[in-house]
């Protein structure tokens, strides 16, 4: 099974467009942890999970959600997962993808444009006044609670065949 940290953003279609748009996205507290911990913990007992869509142009969640079903393994992708403790706790094993800054801002650059339909400028905006702060605060820092750290941005054949060897080894 594989969840997405981004799909559990709050909706905030309670509040007027500038000021959704104002809303810093990098921050823990944008996120409904909660529901993506109850819905890993549903998973873990073989029950399947509606996982909401967000639209990120709009910053609020859709009306229409995707069904994911329980599997031997559950990934869960995010970079502010290892922040939040309970998230932490129910994770078997915790692997961080290290990427160098300079390709972080480029993929975010080059995704936000492509399928977020922002400019450029709003991108770099955005970068400088919340993205790179908060990796600082909180990503960075949380990276110590991996079990593995995997170098060059996930381009690291050695450290691959460790991660794919544990995982066939959990599966039995």
């Amino acid at each position: 099974a594989f969840l997405q940290h981004d799909a559990y953003y709050k909706d905030l279609s309670g509040l007027p467009p500038v000021q959704r748009a104002e809303v810093n996205f990098d921050h823990p507290n944008s996120l409904e942890s909660e529901l993506l911990i109850a819905h890993i913990e549903q998973l873990k007992q073989g029950k399947s999970v509606e996982v909401p869509i967000y639209d990120f142009a709009h910053h609020s969640r859709t009306a229409q959600t995707y069904t994911v079903q329980p599997r031997g393994v559950i990934l869960v992708e995010g970079i502010l997962i290892f922040v939040e403790p309970a998230l932490r706790g129910i994770c078997d094993v915790k692997i961080f993808v290290d990427t160098d800054s300079d390709l972080r801002f480029i993929r975010r650059l080059q995704r936000d444009i492509a399928e977020r339909g922002r400019t450029t400028e709003s991108v770099i905006k955005q970068y400088l006044a919340t993205v790179r702060p908060m990796h600082l605060e909180f990503v960075e820092l949380s990276k110590r609670y991996a079990d593995v750290i995997i170098p060059e941005g996930g381009f690291n054949a050695a450290a691959l065949d460790m991660v794919v060897a544990r995982i066939e080894a959990l599966l039995g």
